[in-house]
C-alpha cells in the first residue's frame, strides 16, 4: 500500500500571484472559523430573549458547536485520504457557509442548535487542512512564514471576535453574526478551488472504521458535555456528572484499544510515537488550555467585578493583537534558521511575565495598567503557535501532515475546553475561600464595619441595603483576589512547560530563506 504513495510526488510550490491569493483564500477561511467560535459570545444574551429561552439554556449555542467541532477535527486525516485535501477543504466550506446561512433562519433553540451542531461537524477539517494546502503551497524553507501568516488568521479573529459580535447585535441583529459568513465563505471557496484544484492530494478508497467513530462520538461527546455543565451541576456531586465522566473515561479506553490495533484507524494514534509530536502537542496543548482558561477569565472579571461593559473589556483585549502581527512574520521567517524551542521557550517566559503583571491588579486598577500586559501578551503569542507547531509537525511525511495536524487541533481545542471549566471553576471555589476569611474581619462589633454601616445608613440606606453594599464590596475583593490566584499559578505552569518543550528534537535546521515576500 505504501509503494503507490511514495510514488506520487507533492506539487511544486505556488509561485507569484497564485501563491499571493491562495494564502489570502485560505486565510479567509480560517478567519471565518476561529471568528464564529467567539463571535457569537457576547450575543448569547440577545439570542436567549430573542428565543425566549434562559442565558444558561442559550449557552448550547456555544457549547453544541464545540462539541461537534471536537468530534469532527481528529477525522481530518481520514477524510483527506478518503476524498482529497482539496474537494474536502472546498465541501467544508461550501457546508459552512450553508450552516451559518441556517443560523441565521433559525427560529428555535433547537434548530439553532441544531444547526450550530452542523456548522462544528463541516467546520472540523478546515483548520487543519488550511495548514496543510498552505505548507504545500511554500519550499520548505518558507514554511515558517506560511506557519506565520496562519498564525496571524488565528489570532486576530478571536479578538475581532467578540467585538463585531457585539456591534452587529447591537446596531443590526443576532442573525447577521451568521449571515456575514456567507459571502466571505463563497470567495474563499471560489479562489481555493480554482487556486488548488489541480494540486489534489492522493485519494485512497480505506473502509471506514464505524466502531472507532461511534467510540470517538461516545468520548469526545461526554467530555464536552461533562465540562460545560460541570459547574452548573456543581461537578461531581452531580450523578449526571459522574454518569458522563465515566463514559468519557470507558469510551476513551475502548476508543485507545481499538484504533492502535485497527488495520485503518479513523484517527492515526500512532503519531503519538514520533517524539516531537508527542512532546510537542501536549506542550502546545497544555499551555494553550492555560492561555484560552485565562482569557476567558479576564473579560469575567472585568465585566462582572469592575463594571466594564461587553464592548469596553472587548477594548481591553483587542490589543493583543498588535505585537503578535508585527512579530509573526519576523518569526516565520527565522523559525528555520533558529532553534524553535528556544522561541517557544521565550514565549513561556513572557507568559509569564504578563500573568505574573495581571496577579497583581486589584479592585483600583486602571484601564491603561490592564492594557499594559495584553499588549505584551501579543509578543509571547507570535513566539508560540509558530515555533510549537512546527516542532510537532517537524518529521513528518506529507501524507501524513492533514492526520497530524487534526489530531493536534484536537487536543489543543479539547485541552482549552477543559482549561477554561477549571480556570472558572477554581476562580469561585477561591473567591468562596477569599470571602470567607475577608468576611471574618467584619465581624460583628468591629469598629471599622460599624462605622461604615453607620455611614451608609446616614446616607439613606436601610439596614439591608447598607449590608448588601458591604457584601458586594468583599465579593469584589474575594472574586479579584481569586483572579489574582490563577494568573499567579498560570504563570508558574508556563515556567515549568519550557522544560516540556526541551524534551523534543530540534528540526533540521534550514537555510535562510530569500524573503521575497515582503507583503507576506
Amino acid at each position: 500500500m505504501s509503494a503507490p504513495a511514495a510514488a506520487v510526488a507533492p506539487p511544486p510550490p505556488l509561485k507569484g500571484s497564485d501563491l499571493v491569493m491562495g494564502t489570502i483564500a485560505l486565510s479567509l477561511a480560517t478567519f471565518m472559523n476561529v471568528l464564529d467560535s467567539s463571535i457569537a459570545n457576547v450575543s448569547l444574551p440577545a439570542i436567549a430573549g430573542d428565543l425566549g429561552v434562559s442565558p444558561v439554556q442559550g449557552t448550547w449555542v456555544i457549547t453544541s458547536f464545540g462539541v461537534a467541532n471536537a468530534i469532527s477535527v481528529p477525522l481530518t486525516g481520514w477524510l483527506t485520504q478518503r476524498f482529497g485535501a482539496v474537494r474536502l477543504f472546498t465541501t467544508s466550506v461550501l457546508l459552512f457557509v450553508l450552516a451559518s446561512w441556517l443560523c441565521g433562519f433559525a427560529h428555535s433553540l433547537e434548530m439553532l442548535v441544531a444547526c450550530r451542531v452542523l456548522q462544528g461537524l463541516v467546520a472540523g477539517p478546515m483548520i487543519p487542512l488550511s495548514q496543510t494546502l498552505l505548507l504545500s503551497s511554500y519550499p520548505p524553507a518558507k514554511a515558517g512564514t506560511a506557519l506565520a501568516l496562519w498564525g496571524v488568521t488565528t489570532l486576530v479573529a478571536p479578538v475581532v471576535g467578540p467585538l463585531l459580535g457585539g456591534w452587529i447585535t447591537d446596531n443590526v441583529s443576532w442573525p447577521w453574526i451568521f449571515y456575514i459568513n456567507v459571502p466571505v465563505g463563497l470567495l474563499a471557496a471560489g479562489m481555493t478551488w480554482s487556486i488548488y484544484r489541480s494540486r489534489e492530494t492522493q485519494i485512497k478508497k480505506l473502509p471506514i472504521d464505524g466502531v472507532g467513530l461511534a467510540l470517538l462520538v461516545l468520548w469526545v461527546g461526554a467530555l464536552q458535555v461533562m465540562l460545560d455543565k460541570g459547574k452548573e451541576l456543581d461537578w461531581f456531586a452531580s450523578p449526571e456528572i459522574c454518569i458522563l465522566g465515566l463514559t468519557a473515561l470507558i469510551g476513551f479506553a475502548f476508543f485507545l484499544v481499538w484504533e492502535l490495533t485497527d488495520e485503518h484507524p479513523v484517527v492515526d494514534l500512532r503519531l503519538f510515537a514520533r517524539r516531537n509530536f508527542l512532546f510537542g502537542a501536549a506542550t502546545l496543548s497544555i499551555a494553550y488550555g492555560l492561555f484560552f482558561g485565562n482569557v476567558v477569565l479576564l473579560p469575567l472579571w472585568l465585566q462582572q467585578w469592575m463594571g466594564y461593559t461587553a464592548t469596553d473589556a472587548g477594548m481591553a483585549l483587542a490589543p493583543v493583537g498588535l505585537l503578535a502581527i508585527l512579530l509573526s512574520p519576523v518569526v516565520g521567517r527565522n523559525v528555520a534558521r533558529m532553534d524553535p524551542r528556544w522561541m517557544a521557550s521565550f514565549a513561556f517566559v513572557m507568559f509569564a511575565i504578563v500573568l505574573k503583571m495581571r496577579g497583581n491588579f486589584t479592585t483600583q486598577t486602571d484601564f491603561a495598567t490592564i492594557m499594559i500586559p495584553t499588549i505584551l501578551q501579543g509578543a509571547a503569542l507570535a513566539f508560540f503557535f509558530i515555533p510549537l507547531t512546527t516542532l510537532t509537525l517537524s518529521g513528518i511525511t506529507p501524507d501524513r501532515i492533514a492526520a497530524a495536524a487534526g489530531l493536534s487541533n484536537f487536543v489543543r481545542i479539547t485541552a482549552g475546553a477543559m482549561g477554561t471549566s477549571i480556570s472558572t471553576t477554581l476562580w469561585e471555589n477561591r473567591a468562596t475561600l477569599h470571602h470567607h476569611h475577608l468576611a471574618e474581619r467584619l465581624a460583628q462589633g468591629d469598629a471599622v464595619t460599624t462605622e461604615t454601616l453607620r455611614q451608609l445608613q446616614a446616607g439613606g440606606m436601610s439596614q439591608e441595603q447598607s449590608l448588601a453594599w458591604l457584601n458586594r464590596m468583599v465579593d469584589q475583593q474575594a472574586f479579584t483576589r481569586a483572579a489574582d490566584d490563577i494568573f499567579i499559578a498560570s504563570a508558574a505552569i508556563f515556567l515549568m512547560l519550557i522544560a516540556a518543550v526541551w524534551l523534543t528534537k530540534r528540526p533540521p535546521r534550514l537555510a535562510a530563506p530569500v524573503d521575497a515576500g515582503g507583503a507576506h
